[in-house]
């Protein structure tokens, strides 16, 4: 075991592009998205336009799949100036179901390296977006039994870790959490001084991005894969 981690009681881990696919799914939403809209604007418009008004409605609706819908509906309605038919909205609606009955793809190692960590670390899954659709990816993933503790929150930024560890009755400096996001997963923790481990996938929300800047002279570790996570904790 790497030193750095001896302290460590409880690991928390993100879902979404940490443990199961998920941005890829929005990324093929978009697609159809654009296709939907074509005859009203070009594909980068489109897509420029639904990003700003996804992020203007964050406050509102918050993250997830239901919310990427009433936002994708919006921008339609707006790129049409109104003149959209139903048979579009329908297609968006349909475009949300779909994504909503996606099976869960599993990234490579997760369930290995969760049967091994929970042996000797408390477990929990620290994701946010809709409660309903993480309750449902969960279920499907089959791997609820491994965590101690499933917490959804309306966001990730220090605040909401604050209470999380509050509510584990932990100190930061026990607690180490993995993700794929710096900007939700890693850089609130490590103002905390708590500890975190990025895991990046390859596909990355624009609104999850941060810059080099952000990420200067901030400690933690960025690994390949969650197997590698074996060699630093087992």
């Amino acid at each position: 075991m790497d030193k750095e981690y001896e302290n460590i009681k409880v690991i928390g881990f993100d879902a979404d592009d940490t443990l199961w696919v998920n941005e890829t799914y929005f990324r093929e939403a978009e697609l159809e998205f654009a296709k939907l809209l074509s005859e009203y604007e070009t594909p980068n418009k489109i897509d420029q336009e639904l990003f700003k008004i996804e992020i203007d409605n964050l406050e509102l609706y918050g993250y997830g799949i239901k919310a990427f819908v009433l936002s994708m509906v919006e921008s339609a309605l707006q790129l049409s100036n109104y003149n959209v038919n139903t048979k579009t909205i329908e297609a968006i609606l349909n475009i949300g179901k779909s994504m909503l009955d996606k099976p869960v793809e599993l990234l490579d190692g997760v369930e290995e390296v969760l049967k091994v960590l929970s042996t000797k670390y408390r477990l929990i899954l620290a994701t946010k977006g809709d409660l309903l659709d993480q309750e449902r990816k969960l279920v499907k993933s089959g791997l609820m039994d491994y965590f101690h503790h499933i917490e959804v929150l309306s966001d990730k930024k220090e605040a909401n870790y604050s209470k999380l560890l509050n509510h584990l009755d932990i100190e930061p400096s026990q607690f180490l959490m993995i993700g794929n996001s710096l900007k939700s997963d890693i850089l609130p923790l490590v103002n905390l001084k708590a500890n975190a481990i990025h895991i990046p996938f390859h596909t990355t929300w624009a609104h999850e991005q941060v810059s080099e800047k952000e990420t200067n002279g901030k400690a933690y570790k960025t690994l390949n894969s969650l197997r590698e996570l074996l060699n630093l904790l087992d």
